[in-house]
């Protein structure tokens, strides 16, 4: 890449209207269950990110379900997700995801925004991610005026559930990865810029147990003790923890009043595996568990989720994306480092792809999903430079 090139694509990501951009994105309350939110914030991102030339669409959300607390399984509302889909053709394409929806409900109490200092924005989504989506539109509109724009085609995925999993984005995903030869996801980076390597895995789990009510003084030997079967899941699963397998057995719900044995409650419990085998390992677990503690406490066990977030391993196509972006960020310089972490995100099931990922090219910032968020203002045409040269350098290879 010539030094002209690359000194227009810096100026053109300076001149972009990012910090406008968040703090405008960041004003609107998109929750994830916040469904109104969501509407009119898929809209805005659509209207700004026409800017890009090529097709904008909102797509429905596929069909997910949710446990509620009496055991009833029922359909789970989501938003739209927005997808651009920008010269398919092209013999290289690239994948950048990020998402619309924060953790902060509509009636939350942090709905505003406040700078700390000149460069320290305080506010709902700042760093996660409305910061990273205002950046990544910078670093396309700037590679969009470069002479390299028509030798990389790539595909935008924005979706509205990421902070719950994305349950009805993943099949999504996991179609815009297919053929991407690199993808990059605009989760935030820590404040001194550190980055997110291999990430472990996460799977989130119902467990529904039907028992048997009876009065507690008169005839408590005919009742099934829900409660207490489900307490004999927890303590059997939490035992299943290992090296490379965290259990969090995180609440029993369930139960009435202290004369009736309880015929109903439900175990939500969540496993944190490392690795492929790990996975194989916690659902034998849970398998064995629901059947013999169904036999033994005859009750009625049925169990509800998935591991929806597949472990993410710094393979070879990640190690090259890896080592690409922190040779372009020491041409900026920026000394890019990363780690492993045991958060999840979209990343993993683009790695799950097979599809190499760099999952925090967004903003510096931190204390995420709590009223401390905070976002370096800074980092925004930092990072926007960071992606914007990575994808030209990209274009200019034709391959990592």
């Amino acid at each position: 890449m010539t030094e002209m090139i690359e000194a227009a694509i810096l100026e053109r990501v300076r001149d972009e209207p990012m910090l406008d951009h968040t703090r405008a994105w960041a004003a609107i309350n998109s929750g994830t269950r916040n469904l109104a939110g969501l509407k009119t914030m898929a809209a805005t991102l659509a209207d700004a990110f026409s800017a890009l030339p090529g097709e904008v669409a909102l797509i429905e959300p596929a069909p997910a379900t949710s446990v509620a607390s009496d055991g009833t399984v029922s359909a789970l509302d989501h938003g739209r997700h927005l997808v651009v889909r920008v010269r398919p053709n092209a013999p290289v394409r690239m994948l950048f995801t990020g998402h619309m929806d924060t953790v902060y409900p509509v009636d939350h109490p942090f709905q505003e925004l406040r700078f700390l200092d000149p460069n320290t924005l305080n506010g709902p989504g700042v760093a996660d991610m409305k910061g990273g989506l205002a950046l990544l539109l910078a670093a396309l509109k700037a590679v969009e005026a470069s002479p390299l724009a028509s030798r990389i085609g790539y595909d935008v995925m924005i979706n509205s559930d990421e902070e719950t999993g994305s349950f009805s984005s993943s099949a999504l995903i996991a179609d815009l990865a297919r053929g991407k030869v690199a993808a990059l996801t605009y989760e935030p980076a820590l404040a001194d810029g550190t980055l997110a390597g291999a990430r472990g895995g996460t799977g989130n789990f119902s467990l529904v147990v039907h028992g048997k009510s009876a009065h507690a003084g008169r005839n408590p030997d005919d009742g099934r003790n829900a409660i207490v079967a489900a307490s004999d899941l927890a303590v059997r699963l939490f035992a299943a923890k290992e090296d490379g397998l965290a259990v969090n057995p995180a609440r029993i719900e369930g139960g009435g009043p202290n004369n009736v044995v309880p015929d109903l409650a439900i175990l939500r419990i969540n496993f944190r595996p490392s690795s492929p085998e790990a996975i194989a390992r916690a659902q034998a677990a849970i398998d064995d568990a629901v059947a013999d503690i169904a036999a033994a406490r005859d009750v009625r066990i049925e169990a509800h989720g998935s591991f929806n977030r597949p472990p993410k391993a710094i393979d070879d196509g990640a190690a090259k994306l890896f080592d690409l972006v922190k040779q372009v960020g020491a041409g900026l310089g920026l000394a890019i480092g990363w780690k492993a972490t045991g958060g999840v995100c979209d990343g993993n099931n683009i790695a799950a792809a097979g599809v190499p990922v760099v999952d925090t090219m967004g903003a510096r910032g931190g204390a995420i999903h709590s009223a401390d968020e905070f976002l370096l203002v800074d980092s925004l045409a930092e990072r926007a430079a960071l992606s914007a040269l990575t994808i030209m350098r990209i274009a200019e290879k034709g391959e990592l």
